[in-house]
């Protein structure tokens, strides 16, 4: 309960700091964020320890 709260406040400084038309942008880039380390994790649970892209030489 605790944790909501403290989201609700940033939440609400976050508005008044950079405006109501920054909101989407924000929860697109956790949205990936997200995803990216979900997508991850599940690449270390599944053994696939090499990279997509190979360093460029």
């Amino acid at each position: 309960m605790d944790t909501l709260v403290i989201l609700l406040v940033i939440l609400v400084i976050v508005v008044i700091w950079r405006g109501p038309k920054t909101i989407p942008q924000i929860g697109s880039m956790l949205g990936r964020g997200v995803r990216n380390a979900r997508e991850e994790a599940s690449r270390i649970r599944n053994g696939e320890d090499e990279p997509e892209d190979p360093p460029a030489r």
